[in-house]
């Protein structure tokens, strides 16, 4: 029997030993940051290397970057033979890099390993993180400006971005860097109006805005462009933009992102514009493009999964961000905040991670909030807290369920790492009151880790079901060919079977499928139930032989309906 002093104590010392780190970390720059990136290495790398390639934003990415260095063509952007100017060269670029060095240094199959084309990602996702807490610096102390960082990294949506060869971790590093450089900039205004701000911090805003201009297109001078028009309307005043160095800034930023603009029109005359912003940023705004259409609302909605477990608190923190909304740091991070989500709201085309580069300010608040005390009592907000609990919960149900469904089996070693999850859930729930809302925060971040291992180390390499391509891949290659070549119907046409099988992967019907086979050795067909009829019928007009190599059954998560087709290979002669 034990009385309620003796469990506060024993939780305190529990409680007292997850914030040692953070205790340690607090005493110097070089600590925090070391602490940074060891949470970003514990919070990304599962699942890193395993997780074969995700369709279809991953895929065609890398398969374009894959064409470019087949082609040497570092300027056209091409996902077999049609053009992909949907997005500027620059995360093509850094793609491309990885691959090449691993070539340099006598790594094989460097064009067809995707974690290298995620390797951007997942600096740039670690550089966000390091640059959150270089960022909340100007607003908060080191300690408040750590558990931002932590904050960010243990995040659901930074995980799943820095895990992905796409583009958004790495423009959610130069959006951190532009915004903390022109908060430095505001602040100082707003501190010493007298004072003239020196170069280097308008040097980095629209350095970072180049980048992010080249990363993704205009969106990042979005950010900054309404912040800056929030805070001059909140202040009536403008003055301090003048210190943003607004004319050589943006000439600067032009004369380093012109150089390849200018060569894409050489190249593609005015393709490229059409198509970036025409039909990829204008369709987004006017309809819900790629069946991605929702309502106002959503990502509010979204928010409370992707941005766990920080989101937790957000409910708590509000009162006492909008009472301090007036003081100049909590309005610049509203500016920032408030203004690009009510036109991400808006805008009919809604992805969780258009909203990414809006969580660092969502981070800096509430941490700021956490360690001043603020965070509200109210007695109908605290049962959110209830939601470290839930989040794990609902994983650790669901893993063994998915295991069930496509294994047969109950994923027993997924069961550790989810149940490590809800336990630390639950001690973040319950101890709420007794150790506070930093320890608190802490068990959630770390049952964070816990479920990324859950997910992305266990349950996806365990579950190949849900990579089809992968399992085409590996029976396509079994057969000991050179270069194998494969043409699949039109029931599956997923950018990761390029990625895998070559540019040369051929899309078509049943009929087709057996003339391209009949075409010469080496060559395979991938053929649905409703084309087989098709193929045998053409294979025996041409007089192919034949074999049926391997059935194929999944579920193609892009599209979220099953995957049954059979793989198809030349007869012995």
């Amino acid at each position: 029997m034990s009385t309620t002093t003796d469990n506060t104590q024993r939780s305190s010392v529990s409680a007292r030993g997850l914030a040692t780190a953070l205790d340690f970390a607090t005493a110097s720059h070089w600590r925090a940051v070391a602490l940074l990136v060891g949470f970003c290495v514990i919070a990304f790398l599962p699942g890193f290397f395993q997780i074969p390639p995700v369709d279809r934003d991953e895929a065609r990415f890398a398969q374009a970057t894959k064409q470019m260095v087949e082609r040497g063509e570092y300027v056209d952007i091409r996902f077999q033979d049609e053009v992909r100017y949907k997005k500027p060269v620059g995360i093509y670029w850094l793609q491309a890099a990885a691959v090449k060095t691993a070539e340099a240094f006598g790594m094989s199959n460097a064009r067809t390993t995707i974690w290298l084309y995620r390797l951007p990602s997942l600096f740039g996702a670690t550089g966000a993180v390091l640059l959150t807490y270089w960022a909340a610096l100007a607003f908060v102390s080191r300690r408040t400006a750590l558990l931002a960082g932590l904050m960010m990294a243990s995040s659901v949506l930074l995980g799943v971005e820095a895990r992905l060869a796409k583009t958004d971790a790495t423009l959610l590093m130069f959006c951190v860097a532009a915004m903390g450089a022109m908060a430095r900039i505001y602040l100082s205004c707003r501190r010493t109006p007298e004072r003239r701000i020196e170069w280097p911090m308008p040097a980095l805003l629209w350095t970072a805005a180049a980048g992010g201009v080249l990363i993704k297109g205009p969106l990042i001078l979005m950010f900054i462009g309404l912040t800056a028009i929030t805070l001059s309307i909140a202040d009536r005043s403008l003055r301090w933009i003048r210190q943003l160095r607004l004319l050589p800034g943006l000439l600067w930023m032009l004369l380093l992102v012109s150089p390849w603009f200018i060569a894409i029109v050489l190249k593609s005359g005015d393709s490229f514009f059409a198509q970036s912003l025409g039909h990829d940023m204008f369709d987004k705004i006017t309809s819900g493009q790629e069946a991605h259409g929702a309502p106002p609302g959503l990502y509010l909605v979204l928010f409370w999964v992707t941005f766990w477990p920080g989101s937790v608190l957000a409910a708590i923190a509000t009162p006492t961000i909008w009472k301090a909304r007036r003081e100049p740091g909590a309005r610049f991070l509203l500016a920032w905040l408030i203004p690009s989500w009510i036109v991400f709201e808006a805008v009919m085309t809604k992805l969780p991670h258009y909203v990414l580069p809006l969580y660092p300010a969502i981070a800096i608040l509430i941490a700021g909030i956490v360690e001043g005390k603020g965070l509200s009592k109210n007695r109908w907000l605290l049962p959110g807290t209830a939601g470290w609990f839930i989040f794990p919960s609902v994983i650790a149900i669901a893993v063994p369920v998915g295991f069930f469904m496509l294994n047969r089996d109950l994923g027993l070693l997924a069961w550790p790492s989810a149940a490590a999850a809800v336990i630390l859930g639950l001690f973040a729930w319950w101890l709420y009151e007794v150790d506070g809302a930093e320890r608190s925060l802490l068990r959630g971040m770390a049952a964070s880790v816990c479920v990324a291992v859950t997910v992305y180390a266990v349950a996806f390499p365990l579950l190949p079901a849900l990579f089809p391509s992968a399992l085409v891949a590996a029976e396509v290659h079994a057969a000991g060919c050179p270069r194998p070549q494969l043409a699949s119907t039109y029931a599956y046409q997923e950018p990761s079977l390029v990625f895998l099988l070559g540019t040369d992967t051929r899309f078509t019907d049943g009929a087709g499928a057996a003339e391209f086979m009949n075409g010469g050795p080496c060559r395979f067909a991938l053929v649905d139930a409703r084309s087989e009829r098709g193929f045998v019928q053409r294979a025996n007009a041409v007089g192919l032989r034949y074999t049926l190599s391997q059935r194929i059954d999944g579920f193609n998560i892009s599209n979220g309906k099953p995957f049954a087709m059979t793989v198809f290979r030349p007869a012995a002669p």
